[in-house]
């Protein structure tokens, strides 16, 4: 009685098996190959070795990672692990593992995670963020990821900065080809691109009270607030949940929601905003509750 996950990353694949209460019964990681064809066979080694320390085997897997398939040829598209677009990857893993997959973009598994028992659980309408190596979010509507008509809901992370000021328009050159994408801005290597410091070093130093480094975060925090509000306008979740490796930064509950209220298009803004509470495993429980329990 398992459920079998995976979080297929740029860097890291992981697998992990799950009991029908959501606890690991196995988690096993592995570093991604550079070759597509070594990262399909990896993925199934994972998900062998993850199977053999639960003890049981699972006759479907949910896998989550970058981009989307498209709906009619099954070809991926917009991920930011370029060898994987225009592959057919989900049938790729279909046929490597030997039984039905479903695919969801890491984004939509994070907010089904958190909105099936996590930070956002018994939400209505959850809306989660990663901001890490890169940028997207997940939206989740009564338990139920929204892929949307051509799965390309929750690509927040490829619609651009907001209310942009003289010095942020037209923006950077984004890889999938616009300008000023949120991703440029709002991800870990935006961060570091933009201020010339990382997440974590600003982070620190802010515990600090430097004020150099209070600066380039409230910088951060406008934008992010900028980007949050164009989603609340048109979707006002009930819950909003940050993922990533940005997310960790605690001024950002502190400072986030008085200045988001300041730019969504209402004289009131109570939507909680809070950090994913499974971590870095929400990738993997979402793919996993991407199929009922056997």
């Amino acid at each position: 009685m398992i459920r079998i996950g995976v979080d297929f990353g740029g860097t890291k694949i992981e697998a992990a098996a799950l009991d029908d209460e959501g606890r690991f019964q196995a988690r096993v990681r592995g570093a991604t190959p550079p070759n597509y064809a070594e990262r399909l066979e990896a993925t199934r080694d994972l998900v062998a070795e993850a199977e053999r320390q639960a003890g049981a085997r699972a006759s479907r897997v949910g896998v989550g990672g970058p981009g989307s398939p498209n709906r009619r040829t099954g070809l991926m598209r917009n991920s930011n692990s370029t060898v994987l677009n225009g592959r057919p990857f989900p049938a790729d893993l279909e046929r490597v593992l030997g039984r039905p997959v479903r695919y969801a973009n890491d984004a939509n598994c994070l907010a089904l995670s958190e909105a099936t028992d996590g930070a956002a659980a018994g939400a209505g309408v959850v809306f989660a963020v990663i901001i890490g190596t890169g940028c997207g979010a997940g939206i989740v509507v009564d338990g139920r990821v929204v892929e949307g008509r051509n799965l390309i809901a929750g690509e927040w992370g490829h619609t651009p900065l907001p209310w942009p000021r003289p010095d942020e328009y037209p923006g950077p050159t984004c890889w999938c080809g616009r300008r000023g994408c949120l991703e440029l801005w709002l991800s870990g290597s935006g961060f570091a691109r933009q201020s010339g410091q990382t997440g974590e070093a600003v982070a620190a130093a802010t515990a600090e009270e430097d004020p150099e480094a209070i600066a380039l975060l409230d910088v951060y925090i406008d934008r992010l607030a900028r980007g949050l509000a164009m989603a609340v306008d048109i979707l006002d979740p009930d819950a909003i949940v940050l993922g990533g490796g940005m997310s960790n930064i605690g001024r950002l509950y502190e400072a986030l929601p008085a200045v988001l209220a300041r730019h969504v298009f209402s004289d009131t803004f109570n939507t909680p905003i809070v950090p994913a509470l499974h971590g870095d495993s929400s990738g993997v429980r979402g793919a996993a509750w991407l199929w009922p329990i056997e």
